[in-house]
């Protein structure tokens, strides 16, 4: 297959050579190699300057970033070969790090498969296709997850807006066998089901796995209040790791429904009680309750998905923490977390203290949580590290 050269400006080659992945557009040598002759999807040669080949890289030429790197060995293009490959290569770092097969087996940039995610449920796969170039190997990809993984089922969960950037269309399709519309999981000793084909993003989010995790020694005997609770994956868990009263609050009501059925997978139905309504309402309803709680999980959507959204969404992110704290007693634990890859770490914890002293608090942080390995981070591109959790302790000022 021969495919054409993508020359870059002099030294602009230098950001790839010390391992970054992405190719900017304005770092092209258009005039030797003008964007509007490729195509999005289409596969070729990055070339320094002088013409020294780089790699592969799927094109998006009409984007900022116009391609992205797939292979530094000009031999290994995008095929169904190279996607075995790499396949073999992230199943081998799962199957070290857990013992049953519930994780996220492709994590995009960071498994050198740009534009691909794939979550398992055991027998069952989760794909999200968010590039031309894996949109235009999808067959090759059904291929490659059939041979390496052997699944009953793929489903193709195309229904996000990054698809748009790429001129794609959203679809939802069961491409391969049969996929039920609830798949079970395990995550640290509880069971869970997962609306895969009409549930948000792939229908469950691993990405916390480890914070929950550490719920644990926090909630036994305890009072929880869980917001933004999807279908359970902090509240249940908290449930089941002794807590005595779990709120679960969320706008959906069939998120809530997950919770409950989760609830009742672990037979902790009676510790659950489930709250439908938009968060800050029932935050408000609850303070005028009363009601109070020893620990809070606030786990929200994220508010910043562009940079220009940063100042309204750090308000947010104010508003909502400070808002929770009122709820807490005297000694109480707040799990703060984020999903917004734009806020930054130190920025959710300045935003915590500022709510505590507002609030003439004391807050300790205990523990600083990030995504699970099975997300691993690209140390060149920051971008693919997106999750924070915080997890403080509320005391009054004396």
């Amino acid at each position: 297959m021969s495919l054409p050269s993508l020359r870059l400006k002099a030294n602009a080659d230098r950001r790839l050579r010390a391992g970054h992945l992405w190719v900017y557009s304005n770092e092209i040598d258009v005039t030797a190699t003008p964007l509007n002759g490729f195509q999005a999807g289409d596969q070729a040669i990055l070339e320094a300057a002088g013409g020294k080949a780089l790699g592969i890289v799927a094109m998006s030429p009409n984007n900022l970033i116009c391609a992205r790197l797939l292979s530094r060995d000009v031999k290994h293009i995008l095929d169904k070969s190279l996607l075995v490959h790499r396949l073999n290569v992230c199943l081998s770092l799962r199957d070290r790090l857990f013992d049953q097969p519930f994780y996220r087996l492709v994590y995009g940039d960071s498994d050198l498969l740009p534009g691909l995610v794939v979550d398992r449920f055991g027998d069952y796969l989760v794909v999200q296709l968010a590039s031309a170039t894996m949109e235009h190997h999808k067959h090759d990809l059904i291929e490659a997850l059939v041979q390496v993984l052997k699944p009953r089922g793929i489903l193709f969960k195309n229904d996000s807006k990054a698809r748009d950037a790429e001129g794609l269309p959203r679809y939802v399709d069961a491409v391969f066998g049969q996929v039920p519309e609830w798949v079970a999981l395990e995550e640290n000793g509880v069971k869970f089901e997962a609306p895969v084909i009409a549930g948000q993003k792939t229908g469950w989010f691993y990405d916390h796995r480890m914070n929950r995790a550490r719920l644990a020694p926090y909630v036994k005997g305890k009072r929880v209040l869980d917001l933004f609770s999807y279908i359970g994956g902090w509240g249940v868990q908290a449930a089941a790791f002794g807590a005595s009263e779990v709120f679960c609050v969320d706008a959906s009501a069939f998120a809530l429904d997950g919770v409950e059925r989760n609830a009742a997978l672990n037979g902790v139905a009676e510790k659950l009680t489930c709250v439908e309504g938009d968060v800050f309402e029932a935050l408000k309803e609850l303070k005028a309750a009363e009601e109070r709680f020893d620990v809070v999980i606030c786990d929200p959507p994220a508010f910043i998905k562009r940079k220009k959204d940063i100042k309204n969404g750090e308000a947010a992110y104010r508003r909502l923490n400070e808002t929770t704290m009122r709820l807490l007693g005297k000694d109480g634990i707040l799990v703060s977390a984020s999903c917004s890859m734009h806020l930054e770490e130190d920025h959710l914890q300045n935003i915590l203290l500022t709510s505590a002293r507002h609030l003439d608090r004391n807050i300790q942080l205990l523990e600083r949580g990030s995504q699970g390995p099975d997300h691993p981070v690209h140390p060149a591109i920051a971008e693919t590290r997106y999750i924070k959790s915080l997890t403080c302790r509320l005391l009054p000022n004396s």
